[in-house]
C-alpha cells in the first residue's frame, strides 16, 4: 500500500482522530451514545455521508467557482444526508426515530464540511473518498465506545441484550449527558497517555 493512502486512512483513526485529538463532532458524540444500536447506525451515516460527499466534491472540483463553494458543499452533503435518512426510514425505522434529528444535523458536522475543505477540494477522488471514509470511522469509533460503556453500566445490556446479571441494577448517572462528557474525556486522557506527541509541553 501507497505510504499517502496508508497515511490517509490510519491517521483519522488514530493520531488524527476528528473527536479526540481534533475535537470535532462532540454534540452528537454526547447526545446518540445512550444505545449502542443508534451508536453504531450514526457512526455508518457519518461514515456513509462523509465518503460519498468528499468524493463527488473531488470529482467536480475543478468546475466549482470559489465564490460559491460553500453553498455548493453544503448542497452536497445535504443530498448525501437526505439519502442516507430516506434509507434509514425504509430499512430501520425504528433506530432513525430513536436518533431523531440527528441524522438531519449531520449536514452541520464539522468533520464533514472540515474534511471537504481540507482535503477534497485538493486532491483526487480516489483519495478523498478514503480519507472521507477513515475520518468517519474514526469518529464511529469513539461513538461505539462511549456507547458500549454507556449502555452496559448503565442500562445492563448491550444492543438491548440483557449481558450483566439480572439483578443489576442500572445506573441512571451514566445514560445522562454529563457522563457522556466525562467518558470522552477519559478516552482523550488515555488517547495522549499513549501518543506522547500529542501531549501539550
Amino acid at each position: 500500500m501507497d505510504a499517502k493512502i496508508k497515511e490517509t486512512i490510519l491517521n483519522p483513526i488514530f493520531k488524527g482522530n476528528p473527536i479526540s485529538v481534533l475535537v470535532l463532532g462532540i454534540c452528537s458524540a454526547l447526545a446518540v451514545t445512550v444505545e449502542l444500536k443508534g451508536a453504531c447506525v450514526m457512526a455508518l451515516s457519518v461514515i456513509a455521508v462523509t465518503a460519498l460527499s468528499s468524493l463527488v466534491v473531488s470529482l467536480i472540483r475543478k468546475t466549482i467557482p470559489n465564490r460559491v463553494r460553500i453553498i455548493v458543499q453544503l448542497v452536497v452533503v445535504a443530498m448525501m444526508v437526505i439519502l442516507v435518512d430516506q434509507f434509514l426510514k425504509g430499512f430501520a425505522y425504528e433506530v432513525d426515530k430513536q436518533l431523531s434529528v440527528y441524522i438531519g444535523l449531520i449536514i452541520t458536522n464539522c468533520i464533514v464540511m472540515g474534511r471537504i475543505e481540507a482535503f477534497a477540494l485538493g486532491n483526487k477522488p480516489w483519495p478523498s473518498f478514503l480519507d472521507g471514509l477513515a475520518n468517519g470511522a474514526g469518529y464511529g469509533l469513539i461513538l461505539i465506545v462511549v456507547a458500549f460503556f454507556r449502555e452496559l453500566f448503565g442500562s445492563g445490556t448491550l444492543f438491548g441484550f440483557q449481558v450483566l446479571p439480572a439483578g443489576y441494577v442500572g445506573n441512571g448517572l451514566v445514560i445522562l449527558p454529563p457522563m457522556a462528557l466525562i467518558l470522552l474525556g477519559c478516552v482523550v486522557w488515555v488517547q495522549r497517555s499513549i501518543q506522547k506527541d500529542l501531549q501539550e509541553k
